[in-house]
């Protein structure tokens, strides 16, 4: 018997209510972040060969009852899981109704992302955790978030309304300008965790100098920490028609000092991996929280 393929059954299917693809978004955006910090933890501990093959973790399917093996397995069991809530939320948008073309095909990437991620981190594997490698599977992570929070933010909007522009245009300028700057930032993070003690696993070779890395990631973090403290003075100045981006640009400050704090006491301290981890956490979350802050405030922006 043939399937029923007419309109009339395709519209049977359950519809999604957009205040359910919202929740969809945030809980794809958690696990967004989840990974990232599993995805660390695996390094920071020396885990990156726990499983020195993929799809398989050694002779077995499952990892031996051993430290490293299970940091490593766990954090793929962690990634199958996280498929698993963006594809949810991928096959959600899919069936709201009215949703937009641009945010349809935003949440339709969310699960190619971890894809990509899962690829990347069998290459990490095979190629005995080549610094870069293990560098481009972290900013990847990154990507992900980004992608993320645009799609709750844009979901937010199409549940709820978009906000009235009325915010200047140079001031949306400022903070789309930023993000690359951020985005540098985390790079040269990335970069001294690359010549640093935690490159993966015992015997890894690390890249470039530790002590040339640190220098430009403290100038990096001096130029984005200028350009913010600009974006947050002309957020206060607008803070009664832009509140919810002043209360954002104030969650990002905070992020900002307690990473910087966090990152000097790990320095000083001999860069014990536990508190690098913090770090790492530090840096993802100010990372989503700051690409969500230029993003509103783009779309908050005064038409031309």
């Amino acid at each position: 018997m043939e399937a029923d393929t007419t309109p009339i059954a395709r519209a049977r299917l359950p519809a999604v209510s957009p205040r359910a693809f919202v929740a969809l978004a945030w809980a794809s955006l958690g696990a967004m972040f989840v990974v990232t910090v599993t995805g660390a933890t695996v390094r920071l501990t020396g885990s990156g060969l726990g499983c020195d093959n993929w799809p398989r973790c050694g002779e077995t399917l499952l990892p031996e009852k051993s430290f490293h093996p299970l940091v490593e397995f766990s954090n793929r069991g962690v990634g199958i899981a996280v498929g698993l809530v963006s594809l949810a939320a991928a096959l959600g948008a899919w069936r709201v109704r009215g949703l937009s073309r641009a945010l349809l095909w935003g949440a339709a990437a969310l699960p190619g992302t971890i894809l990509l991620q899962g690829v990347l981190g069998g290459i990490t594997v095979l190629t005995d955790l080549h610094p870069l490698i293990v560098m481009g599977h972290f900013l990847l992570s990154l990507l992900a978030v980004a992608l993320g929070v645009a799609v709750v933010l844009e979901a937010r909007g199409f549940a709820g309304g978009a906000a009235a522009r009325v915010l200047p245009e140079r001031l949306a300028l400022l903070g789309a300008l930023l993000v690359p700057v951020l985005g540098v930032l985390v790079v040269t993070g990335a970069l001294v965790t690359a010549a640093g003690p935690h490159s993966g696993g015992v015997g890894i070779r690390r890249f470039g100098s530790f002590e040339e890395a640190v220098d430009v990631h403290v100038a990096a973090t001096g130029l984005f920490g200028v350009g913010f403290l600009l974006l947050a003075g002309w957020l206060y100045r607008v803070r009664r028609t832009a509140r919810p981006e002043f209360l954002l640009g104030a969650t990002v400050l905070g992020l900002l000092l307690g990473q910087m704090a966090v990152g000097e006491s790990q320095y000083r301290s001999g860069l014990p991996w536990w508190l690098v981890l913090v770090h790492v956490t530090l840096a993802t979350a100010m990372f989503g929280a700051m690409f969500a802050l230029a993003w509103r405030l783009v779309r908050r922006a005064r038409p031309a």
